[in-house]
């Protein structure tokens, strides 16, 4: 569904180059559940916004669902942003004067979906990540928890192809994050694609795969319930 073949990107910094990904290959599948993980500065970040059409790759090959995003178009890729990908942020990126409800129906302003129909999606979703009866509410009367299962439910309410999650528990305590993992897996077992970016080991074992970065390089890719790890370095 997924797929980078030699994908590279850099950055100038005053006098210097950074290359901050240099000739990645990764492919992840429908309903595949990926964690890429890596310390500072090895691309992680720059990878997560070349995968959610966010920024654009300076070479190689980049394929959503078979299509070249490079041949892509400005509206061709906010219409993927909108309608293929569920993006889940640190900071919950809500808004503040919105109920919840209302957080989650903002992505369909953008579709041919009535408003009907949006508040109907949204309702649904939001009982389905445990908000039922928060919908009411701003995000400064819900915890770090709900505004992240709004976060969620928001992402969801495309029906995206995948969801990107960005330390999607950076900002919250164990057993908030231990919950929030938990829906991503119930996320997971029901079909969702989900790649989540992370720096905490605990939250990667969740995920099937996790991709380690290093220096713009994938250094090492571990499998889930297998002991092996598969060293793709040169």
């Amino acid at each position: 569904m997924l797929s980078l073949r030699g994908l590279s990107k850099s950055y100038t910094m005053g006098d210097s180059v950074v290359r901050a990904l240099d000739e990645v290959d990764l492919f992840i599948s429908s309903n595949d559940y990926v964690a890429i993980m890596g310390p500072s500065g090895s691309g992680k970040s720059t990878l997560m916004n070349i995968l959610g059409c966010l920024t654009g790759a300076d070479s190689g090959s980049y394929q959503l669902e078979g299509k070249e995003v490079a041949e892509l178009d400005d509206d061709q890729l906010a219409m993927i942003r909108n309608r293929h990908i569920g993006f889940v942020f640190q900071s919950f990126n809500l808004q503040a004067r919105r109920t919840a409800l209302e957080n989650v129906m903002l992505p369909l302003r953008f579709s041919e979906v009535s408003r009907d129909e949006a508040k109907t999606r949204a309702t649904v979703l939001l009982q389905k990540v445990g908000l039922g009866d928060r919908m009411a509410h701003r995000p400064s009367e819900m915890s770090g928890g709900q505004r992240q299962r709004v976060a969620i439910a928001r992402a969801l309410v495309n029906n995206p192809s995948v969801v990107l999650a960005d330390e999607p528990t950076g900002n919250l305590d164990s057993k908030t994050s231990r919950d929030i993992m938990k829906l991503f897996d119930e996320l997971h077992g029901s079909g969702q694609t989900i790649i989540v970016v992370t720096h905490e080991e605990d939250i990667a074992q969740h995920a099937q795969r996790i991709v380690i970065l290093r220096d713009g390089k994938i250094g090492e890719i571990k499998e889930k319930h297998c002991e092996a790890l598969a060293d793709v370095t040169a």
